[in-house]
């Protein structure tokens, strides 16, 4: 007997509407075990579409080459008596070596990987679904079936960061289904290390054969070597999904005491048992660049996976909801995902780029649709201090929906310890290129307890990489560029006061030429607001200025030519006598930046990754040349070796082989 069930119903949310399907499917197999409810069997083919929700109210069974192949989301609710299983024609259970194919989470739109779904509500359909299996109230024990999971990555680079959602899997059984052959050996990426989160080190495993979801949780953040690994093809990963029961490797982690005994030296310039400066692995960007900002560098920080075959909804992880998921991190500062660009460096790994959001503002801001985290993906969240014993139950995180949960009550300032007295309001620049690709996006946020201008007090901003392509520069109090940071960092997401910075400008600046229009995303409340709005709750809107002086309305969607690497962005519209008397966007504003480095007691430049060589003169105060080097390579750091003992004021002048200029101070 060969059946197929196409079921077409799109998303049913109840359990009694989805006992519809399961009444069509028991009708089509025979129940074999008092623990299995829905039975397929050999030969039998079970077909979910794209967008339907199977509910089983019990345990599910697939014998011989009984297969239900899944492009939609499957929910099997049971009980500790209820099984998952995959089992021979002789009914015994089927292991990873003999598995294939009985139940396969299938990816629909394989070369839509790299992309992602907008957080809107449903309103734009997803572009990249798969097929999701959600597991609750069975037993670890009583979950022995395997699932043929399809997934793909992004290359990461060096190393790529993900999860293993199953139990009881090997890094050895892993080998042959990403086409790569791994060691023990550190360093040569090809070796597997699991993060610890409170000693703030990454282990490698000397035991390819240990386990995951035992001595090593599932719920742990990986860096798996990857010289030859390639995941941009579609890979299928074997094992036995993991169960939300709370034993062995889904424990709900107590978050407190993330490196509160390690002792990082200033911006991670310390080094851990193997050697490895800290920073060489670990980045904080959350407390600014190499001092920009005084904050608690590399504390408090906790790396996770997600470790089921559902997505981790991650946008209310710190929002205090009366009806909500119970997951309240009262004292989270961001979430960071999707990394790109690691790298090998100082025998430690590094990535050049991230998705983040921040939440002292009471609601996400920046990267809101990067809070959907997939089956393997990895996740940091940095919390404001280590005081709370806050629980991060994973297990009501899942989400079939490729888009974020609403939280259940509207916004309130009594909810949320940071809770801003008003609206948090937030535009995003998305950089395109001629094709319409996303080369790159930036965030300005604004409400009533935002803080305006360089502070040690900063609630959301997030510094931008020197290989960030858009970012904003610190605003003076007055409007345009603080002159006295802007050759020290630049700003992924950037915050002010609503009501002190309301019509000043911060200055917008691009380096490629590949940039040709930018795109408008416009939230409130991390809620994006209908196409073509521009006018707020609060009655005023963003505006950005071109370089031929129009200010216009920037609006939800509407995109925009680039005629220029710098414009002007606004909270509120400028007055003519604001407009006539701003600060100029011309202060300098190249990546390229002078940045002290306590650790050498010296000031370092950090070049701009476009630059190959440079030039480098230091004036003292008289105007006497103290350090002249010519043809600098730019592919390291180079530190100004001043004389200590001498307090002096400098300025430092810097040109690229390009012709670009960089001029800036020191002041000691």
């Amino acid at each position: 007997m060969r059946v197929k069930i196409v079921l077409t119903h799109k998303y049913l949310h109840t359990m009694r509407k989805s006992l519809f399907a399961i009444g069509l499917l028991a009708a089509g197999f025979s129940v074999q075990a008092q623990n299995v409810l829905l039975h397929v069997d050999d030969t039998a083919t079970t077909y979910v579409s794209k967008g339907t929700l199977v509910y089983s109210g019990g345990g599910v069974q697939m014998r011989g080459t009984g297969v239900v192949e899944n492009h939609g989301n499957f929910m099997v609710s049971g009980t500790n008596t209820d099984s998952f299983k995959t089992i021979t024609t002789g009914n015994v259970d089927k292991t990873e070596s003999n598995a294939g194919g009985n139940f396969v989470n299938k990816l629909n739109e394989p070369t839509a990987y790299n992309q992602q779904n907008a957080n809107d509500g449903g309103t734009t359909p997803p572009v990249y679904t798969y097929g999701q299996l959600y597991i609750t109230g069975v037993p670890q024990n009583n979950i022995v079936g395997i699932v043929d999971e399809e997934m793909r990555q992004v290359n990461q680079g060096d190393y790529q960061q993900m999860g293993m959602p199953f139990f009881q899997k090997t890094v050895t059984s892993l080998g042959p289904e990403v086409g790569k052959t791994f060691s023990t050996q550190r360093y040569s990426k090809n070796e597997v290390l699991v993060y610890g989160n409170y000693d703030v080190i990454g282990y490698h495993l000397n035991n390819l054969n240990l386990r995951f979801g035992e001595v090593v949780p599932s719920f742990n953040y990986l860096m798996v070597g990857g010289n030859n690994l390639d995941l941009t093809t579609t890979r299928t990963i074997k094992g036995r999904p993991v169960s939300d029961d709370g034993s062995f490797s889904n424990a709900s982690p107590t978050l407190n005491g993330a490196g509160a005994n390690v002792t990082f030296g200033s911006s991670g310039q310390n080094t851990n048992v193997y050697g490895e400066k800290y920073n060489s692995y670990l980045t904080d960007e959350f407390n600014g660049s190499s001092g920009a900002w005084q904050g608690n560098w590399g504390k408090n920080i906790y790396q996770f996976a997600n470790p089921y075959l559902t997505n981790l909804d991650l946008n209310n992880i710190g929002i205090n909801e009366a009806n909500g998921d119970g997951v309240n991190l009262s004292n989270i500062y961001g979430v960071r995902t999707d990394a790109s660009g690691v790298v090998l460096n100082n025998a430690g790994s590094s990535a050049t780029a991230y998705k983040v959001v921040t939440f002292n503002s009471g609601v996400p801001t920046g990267d809101a649709s990067s809070l959907l985290v997939r089956p393997f993906g990895a996740f940091t969240i940095k919390l404001n201090n280590n005081s709370n014993n806050d629980v991060l139950n994973f297990g009501n995180l899942r989400r079939f929906n490729y888009y974020g949960r609403a939280s259940t009550t509207a916004y309130n300032v009594n909810a949320n310890k940071n809770g801003a007295s008003g609206t948090v309001k937030q535009l995003g620049v998305i950089a395109l290129d001629a094709n319409g690709k996303e080369l790159d996006r930036t965030y300005y946020v604004v409400y009533p307890n935002g803080t305006t201008g360089h502070t040690s007090a900063q609630k959301t901003q997030y510094t931008a990489s020197t290989a960030n392509l858009l970012g904003t520069f610190e605003e003076s109090s007055t409007g345009g560029i603080d002159a006295n940071y802007s050759s020290n960092y630049w700003l992924y997401i950037n915050e002010a006061n609503e009501n002190d910075f309301k019509g000043k400008n911060i200055v917008l600046k691009n380096y490629s030429t590949q940039i040709k229009s930018y795109k408008f995303e416009i939230r409130e409340n991390a809620e994006l607001v209908s196409n073509g709005t521009h006018q707020l709750s609060t009655g005023t809107g963003f505006y950005y200025k071109a370089p031929n002086g129009s200010v216009m309305q920037a609006k939800q969607g509407e995109t925009v030519p680039v005629t220029n690497d710098v414009y002007d962005l606004y909270y509120g519209e400028p007055n003519r006598n604001v407009l006539a008397t701003r600060p100029s966007t011309t202060v300098n504003s190249s990546r390229t930046m002078v940045v002290y480095n306590p650790e050498i007691t010296n000031y370092i430049v950090r070049f701009d990754p476009n630059w190959k060589k440079a030039d480098i003169e230091v004036y003292d105060m008289s105007g006497k040349l103290v350090i002249s080097k010519k043809a600098v390579n730019t592919s390291t750091d180079f530190v100004i070796e001043l004389d200590n003992s001498i307090k002096n004021s400098y300025v430092v002048k810097i040109v690229s082989d390009k012709g670009e200029t960089v001029n800036t101070k020191i002041l000691k």
